[in-house]
């Protein structure tokens, strides 16, 4: 789909190709490998068609020629140089520049997504750096439902938080530090490597081809997983329980205006906690005037995140509290998250 798109525009002179040959593109580029059968290719096949049907029917009217397709670039960010593609960039009426990006994604694009979108902010620095025009369009093309989603082009902030971001990287990259990260695009082409799918590509067993489970301690680890969700579901309905039965003793003893209630071979007491406080302002203005009110103030590691995300701050300035982070405290701790069942 993204050659096809490259090829319709990718033309010397107007017109663009008309919609034979838009599908003739389509037909010698076309990939048969990875369908389960002749069938669902041929639906895949129909469906594309389909999409670039509609693609041309938008794109013929009024067709312009673009100042770049598939623009292969080089950013340099503070001596880092990064390489990348721009799938489309043309020229506005007002002299700007707007910048297309085809995607094939199954869903639509939420506008939290086009306002975060690391590949739209590079693309903006590399094509400004480039052309030395503003870009005044960014746009995020859903090829599967021919819908245009564009977002306003990045401020000088946010440009300078993905500046940042790149001179960490490589900082990282330079110091062979690659933390595992996961996001909805996990698991990648080498999971095999990754600490959180690493379990499932161990040696499989001769002629069953199942994983075979590293031992603890006097059980498999599979074994185990099964048995922490188990114990993990059965403390849920023992904490909802509790909470039922605590409720019933407390309405009881307020209604009998007692504090403690006994069982067989035990006894329960009931009171009320009260947890007290102050109200900053009145306690600040009574220890202000005498010079105290610096004493009880606390670190506020929120508010020093916004200080390290404020532009004015020096970049020395940055650097110098960042080199001060460090591990203060770590524990173990589980998460567990049931499997969706698997299709027959």
């Amino acid at each position: 789909m993204h050659t096809c798109a490259e090829q319709f525009f990718k033309v010397k002179t107007p017109p663009c190709p008309t919609l034979e040959e838009l599908l003739q593109i389509y037909e010698k580029n076309w990939l048969s490998a990875g369908y389960e059968s002749s069938a669902e290719e041929a639906r895949y096949k129909e469906y594309g068609k389909d999409i670039l049907k509609k693609f041309w029917e938008i794109h013929a009217p009024g067709f312009r020629i673009p100042i770049a397709m598939e623009h292969r670039f080089f950013l340099d960010i503070d001596g880092i140089k990064v390489m990348g593609f721009i799938d489309r960039v043309d020229k506005l009426e007002s002299g700007g520049l707007s910048i297309v990006d085809y995607k094939t994604n199954q869903e639509l694009f939420t506008n939290d997504y086009l306002d975060n979108n690391l590949q739209l902010t590079m693309y903006q620095m590399a094509a400004e750096q480039t052309w030395r025009l503003p870009v005044e369009k960014l746009m995020l093309y859903h090829l599967r439902t021919n819908t245009p989603c564009p977002t306003p082009p990045r401020n000088r902030t946010q440009i300078e938080a993905v500046r940042r971001l790149v001179l960490e990287v490589a900082d990282n990259i330079q110091r062979e530090e690659f933390p595992a990260t996961e996001n909805s695009y996990c698991p990648c082409d080498f999971p095999q490597y990754c600490p959180y799918y690493r379990h499932k590509y161990l040696i499989p067993e001769p002629r069953k081809g199942k994983v075979k489970q590293a031992r603890l301690p006097g059980i498999e680890a599979a074994e185990a997983v099964n048995r922490y969700a188990e114990l993990q579901g059965k403390i849920k309905e023992l904490e909802t329980e509790l909470i039922g039965v605590k409720q019933s003793i407390v309405n009881y003893c307020q209604a009998q205006d007692l504090n403690r209630v006994f069982g067989e071979n035990c006894q329960v007491t009931y009171k009320t906690v009260e947890k007290t406080g102050y109200n900053e302002e009145e306690i600040r203005g009574a220890l202000e005037p005498l010079g105290l009110w610096a004493k009880v103030l606390s670190f506020d590691a929120a508010l020093l995140k916004q200080l390290l995300a404020d532009a004015g701050i020096p970049e020395d300035i940055r650097k110098k509290i960042a080199s001060l982070k460090k591990v203060v405290s770590a524990y173990p701790q589980l998460w567990l998250k049931h499997n969706a069942p698997e299709e027959e």
